[in-house]
């Protein structure tokens, strides 16, 4: 026997033509680049008969009244639209409880780093003891708030070296509003080289041009720290 008529008249998201097709934009584009709509279909899979799964998903926006108040919706309302069965409903439920876990997670591990000192102590353990230098960089949302950290280079016993491009590579792709670079000297002396204020003297320049600020270089030596823009450096 063939399929059911229903299930041979549904329109899949492979059918659509391959440049519109979702799941292929999030490939090229990436996830920013798709509506709410298309996000939901790539989860839905299938649509209903006549309809892709970006129309489904349309529907069910609209009917729940936008993404926001999906976030709120049970598994009975979300049975309630036509085409959407028990599978289809908690695979939505799962994937807004994934997205809920994840932010709060998040908020719960953000921390303000709202001065010098804020971002000296959250980094001294791990850079006060290391053999070489490490160059690290802290991305921050725009409240300050810490959204990620990536340590750019490791160089020789006395000398790291960084290159603009690295550093603001990965605070691009995660959108941080300003960056705050530490690292450490190895021989406890945290007064900067004539090296390292110009490499801050550049990449102050670089991030005026990129639209993300650097609050600060903070150089870490045994126990203790210097802040570049405390002196006035930056």
């Amino acid at each position: 026997m063939g399929a059911p008529a229903a299930e041979r008249l549904s329109v899949r998201v492979c059918e659509i033509p391959e440049e519109d097709r979702p799941r292929e934009r999030l490939l090229r584009q990436g996830p920013e680049a798709l509506s709410n709509a298309e996000l939901l279909a790539i989860l839905l899979r299938t649509g209903t008969p006549g309809h892709s799964a970006v129309d489904l998903a349309d529907q069910i926006l609209k009917r729940m009244g936008g993404i926001h108040a999906l976030i709120d919706a049970d598994l009975e309302e979300l049975t309630g639209v036509p085409g959407i069965g028990p599978a289809k409903a908690t695979q939505l439920k799962a994937a807004i409880e994934i997205g809920r876990r994840v932010a709060r997670i998040k908020r719960e591990s953000r921390p303000q780093l709202l001065t010098p000192g804020d971002a000296a102590d959250y980094m001294m353990d791990r850079l006060r003891f290391q053999l070489k230098e490490h160059f690290v960089v802290l991305h921050l949302d725009s409240k300050n708030g810490l959204i990620g950290e990536e340590i750019v280079s490791v160089g020789s016993l006395n000398a790291s070296i960084v290159h603009p491009r690295e550093i603001f590579k990965t605070a691009l792709k995660r959108s941080a509003a300003a960056i705050i670079c530490l690292h450490n000297h190895p021989s406890g002396d945290p007064t900067p080289s004539f090296e390292d204020v110009e490499v801050t003297r550049r990449l102050v320049d670089c991030g005026r041009l990129l639209g993300v600020e650097v609050l600060d270089h903070i150089v870490v030596g045994e126990n203790c720290f210097l802040s570049m823009k405390e002196k006035g450096w930056l």
